[in-house]
C-alpha cells in the first residue's frame, strides 16, 4: 500500500513529482455548501511558493490552482474536490550529472532500496514540491474550520540556527505579524539577524535549520480519539509526514523531562462559566483529546540537504564519488515551511472535527 492518503473523513490524497507535469490533490469529506473558489487557495500557495524572496530558492512557479471537480456555482457539492497545480519551471538537466550518485541527507538511497529505481530529478516524490497539493487542501480545511468554529491557525519561525525568540502568549500571534518580513519571524530585530544568517549560508554554499511554532486557537474541547487515534498522535504524524521535519513537540515539550509534577500541572479554573487552565503547558491536549486551550506545537526542521558545496558520497555501485547539487535550493527551509505546517494542522483538525460530529448524539 502506498501512503498517499491522510485522514479518515476529511481525506486528502496527493500525487505528483518535483519535475513531473504537476501535482494533484483529491479532497474527500468536505460538506456540501461551503463557498469555495481558486481565490481561497491562492494566499497560502503564494506563501509556500518558491522564488518569493532573496532567502528562498529562485525556482519560479506561479502555483496557480485549478479546481477540476467538487465545486458548482461557487459552492462545494459534497463530492470529491480535485485540484491541479502545474509545474512550470523544472530544470531536470540540473540533476543529470548526479543521477547515479546518492545525495547526502536525501532519500535517493532509500528509494532505490525500496523500489529498485528512483526519479532523480529533484527528488521526485520525496521532494517538498509535493507539498503544494497539501497547502491547497489545507486552505480548504482552514476555511471549513473558520466557518464552523472561528478556528485560527498561525505558524511562525521561532528559531534559525542559534537565533531564537521567546513568545509568552503564542495564541496572540497574528498573520500580519508573521508576514511582516520575509523570514516569517514576528520579532523584527531578530528577523533581520535571521535573514543575514540565511544569506550568509547562501554565500557559503551551505544551509541552516531551525524551529517553527504552530498555534491553533478556538479549538473546542473534546476532539480526538482515545488510544491510537489521539489528536496529538495524528498531529505528530501530520508534521512528521512533511519533508525535513526531524522533531515534533507540543506544549512544554521536552522541558517536562526536568520539571516536577507540581510545576508542570496546569490548574483548572472557571472563567466566564467556561472551564480553562491557568497555564497551558499541556499544549491544548490532555489524554490526546483537545482541552479547549490553544494547541501549540513546534517542529524542528533540518538544514537543506542539497548543497552546491562538494561533498563525498558513493555511486549506486558503492564506488567513492564527489557530489555537488547545482540546482536552485533554499538555504533555509523555515520561511516556506510555515504554510506547510499550518496546512497539515488544519487538515488534521478538520478531520477530527468531522469525526467528533459522529462521536455523540
Amino acid at each position: 500500500m502506498a501512503g498517499n492518503t491522510f485522514g479518515q473523513i476529511f481525506r486528502v490524497t496527493t500525487a505528483g513529482e518535483s519535475h513531473g507535469p504537476g501535482n494533484v490533490c483529491i479532497v474527500d469529506g468536505v460538506p456540501a455548501g461551503l463557498a469555495l473558489s481558486e481565490k481561497d487557495l491562492i494566499p497560502d500557495l503564494e506563501r509556500r511558493k518558491p522564488g518569493q524572496s532573496k532567502i528562498t530558492t529562485q525556482r519560479k512557479e506561479d502555483d496557480a490552482p485549478e479546481i477540476l471537480s467538487g465545486v458548482f456555482e461557487g459552492k462545494t457539492t459534497g463530492t470529491s474536490i480535485a485540484i491541479l497545480i502545474r509545474n512550470q519551471d523544472q530544470r531536470s538537466r540540473d540533476y543529470s550529472n548526479i543521477k547515479d550518485k546518492y545525495r547526502p541527507g536525501h532519500a535517493d538511497y532509500t528509494f532505490d532500496a525500496k523500489y529498485g529505481s528512483r526519479d532523480y530529478r529533484g527528488g521526485g516524490r520525496s521532494s517538498a514540491r509535493e507539498t503544494t497539493a497539501r497547502v491547497a487542501a489545507g486552505a480548504i480545511a482552514k476555511k471549513l474550520l473558520k466557518q464552523a468554529h472561528d478556528i485560527e491557525i498561525v505558524g511562525y519561525v521561532k528559531q534559525i540556527g542559534d537565533l531564537k525568540i521567546e513568545v509568552d502568549r503564542p495564541e496572540e500571534m497574528t498573520l500580519e505579524q508573521v508576514e511582516s518580513n520575509i523570514v516569517r519571524c514576528p520579532d523584527a530585530a531578530k528577523a533581520e539577524a535571521m535573514i543575514e544568517l540565511i544569506d550568509q549560508m547562501r554565500r557559503e554554499e551551505d544551509s541552516i535549520g531551525g524551529v517553527s511554532e504552530l498555534v491553533a486557537t478556538n479549538v473546542p474541547a473534546g476532539w480526538g480519539e482515545p488510544v491510537f487515534d489521539k489528536l496529538k498522535a495524528d498531529l505528530g504524524k501530520a508534521m512528521f509526514s512533511l519533508p525535513a521535519v526531524l522533531g515534533v513537540e507540543y506544549g512544554a515539550g521536552f522541558d517536562v523531562a526536568t520539571a516536577k509534577g507540581s510545576e508542570n500541572n496546569d490548574i483548572f479554573e472557571s472563567v466566564n462559566e467556561k472551564i480553562v487552565t491557568s497555564t497551558n503547558r499541556h499544549g491544548g491536549m490532555l489524554g490526546g483529546i483537545s482541552s479547549g486551550m490553544p494547541i501549540v506545537m513546534r517542529c524542528a526542521i533540518k538544514p537543506t540537504s542539497s548543497l552546491s558545496k562538494p561533498q563525498p558520497t558513493v555511486t549506486q555501485n558503492g564506488e567513492p564519488a564527489e557530489i555537488s547539487t547545482k540546482g536552485r535550493h533554499d538555504p533555509c527551509l523555515l520561511p516556506r515551511f510555515v504554510p506547510m505546517g499550518e496546512a497539515m494542522m488544519a487538515i488534521t483538525l478538520a478531520d477530527h472535527m468531522l469525526r467528533q460530529k459522529v462521536a455523540r448524539i
